[in-house]
């Protein structure tokens, strides 16, 4: 029953290998040797403090929007189970 199984994963795993040539060239690839090259610009220290609370911003705001939202449905949700309660007893 083991040696079934082994064989099983040896041959899973030839798949996976022939799958593997399709994504060679991709951006970042599995070639270690080719290193990729970014070209960024260059920013102060003034810039980046400013992205920064940029950032920081729209995540308190992004957060604020997540919580009302959850807030907003399960009242919602309280108040159709209260009312399904009251209607049925």
């Amino acid at each position: 029953m083991h040696g079934n199984s082994m064989n099983t994963s040896v041959r899973n795993n030839l798949k996976l290998l022939k799958k593997r040539d399709k994504l060679k060239n991709r951006l970042g690839g599995y070639d270690a040797s080719k290193t990729t090259e970014y070209n960024f610009p260059k920013a102060s220290s003034k810039q980046l403090r400013d992205i920064k609370k940029k950032m920081k911003e729209e995540r308190r705001n992004w957060w604020f929007n997540v919580i009302m939202l959850t807030l907003i449905n399960f009242t919602f949700v309280a108040i159709i189970f209260y009312c399904v309660i009251k209607y049925i007893f």
